[in-house]
């Protein structure tokens, strides 16, 4: 770590292995540019030393953010835009963020707010788990490196994926090709989530002896499934009936987690979302979680963050 010292409305900081010192400011000092866009504060670098100026808070946020990133490159990670502001806003919170992992083949997923902690914390204590919220939060990341996890470490026998496929109504019929042909577009995100975190021979491997399965909402119908972490995406597209059929497929020694957002409704006009029925109907209910992220949980690119608050705004003065 950095040595930090402060002084009024000046935070110094001194950096020892100047090797990481171009990644940390970024090229052309991108990244002390982007801190002074967010903050009222200004940076200025001489060698491996940084002076922070400005009114005490932000300064202190700036260095805090400034020496997260600098431990992200110690531990071998790297630093873009997107980690500068995760780091920002973690600087910012009034409660420290807790270092919470899953760990799959691939690589050691580390919670990157507050909420994902708790949120990783959740999965963990409660056999079902309600993840709603704006994208690029990480509900659907999240979700699939837990069930890789308790495959993994042989908690669980099986990984099962679903989706709502073409919107609520799974009117599968109207797409060319054949049944996997269908659904493939619609469940391609929990492909991509898997291929982060798996080998690809072995998620071949696992799909084909039955270990991971994806599969659209449909496909649950008439199952019980138990010893499995049970995944169902996009809920925000399920009737009230789907959600219930779902939710009943849970079995013996079985996880169940549903992410979705409510902003992102794609339902016929008139027809309630099943998520949200089941969010209210189950509050309170033992063996339950929920989790609620909001824009200021975006952890992608610090664009989505902007853009999911002006959809906001707009949604607000209709």
């Amino acid at each position: 770590m950095p040595m930090v010292s402060n002084k009024k409305s000046t935070t110094y900081l001194e950096f020892e292995d100047n090797t990481l010192l171009i990644e940390l400011f970024g090229s052309q000092e991108s990244n002390l540019r982007l801190l002074e866009k967010e903050l009222p504060v200004s940076i200025i670098t001489r060698g491996n030393q940084v002076t922070i100026q400005g009114e005490e808070e932000y300064t202190r946020i700036a260095g805090r953010t400034l020496a997260s990133l600098y431990t992200r490159l110690q531990e071998g990670q790297q630093v873009d835009a997107t980690d500068v502001m995760t780091a920002l806003r973690l600087a910012g919170d009034a409660e420290p963020h807790e270092e919470t992992f899953l760990t799959t083949k691939r690589r050691v997923i580390a919670a990157r707010s507050n909420k994902q902690a708790a949120y990783i914390t959740s999965l963990k204590e409660n056999e079902l788990v309600f993840a709603e919220g704006p994208a690029g939060t990480g509900k659907t990341y999240l979700a699939v490196a837990y069930g890789v996890e308790m495959m993994l470490t042989g908690q669980m026998d099986r990984l099962i994926l679903s989706r709502p496929a073409v919107e609520a109504g799974e009117r599968l019929g109207f797409l060319p090709g054949d049944i996997r042909e269908k659904v493939d577009p619609y469940l391609r995100p929990l492909y991509d989530a898997l291929h982060d975190m798996l080998p690809l021979d072995q998620v071949t491997k696992k799909i084909a002896l039955g270990e991971i399965e994806i599969a659209p909402l449909a496909f649950m119908r008439g199952r019980t499934l138990s010893d499995s972490v049970i995944i169902l995406d996009e809920a925000q597209n399920t009737t009230e009936v789907q959600m219930k059929m779902f939710l009943t497929r849970l079995g013996n020694n079985s996880r169940m987690i549903v992410t979705g957002d409510l902003s992102q409704l794609d339902l016929p006009k008139g027809i309630p979302s099943g998520l949200q029925d089941a969010i209210s109907t189950l509050e309170g209910v033992r063996g339950v979680g929920f989790v609620k992220f909001t824009e200021r949980d975006v952890v992608r690119h610090p664009l989505v963050s902007r853009i999911v608050r002006a959809y906001e705004r707009k949604e607000t003065h209709r």
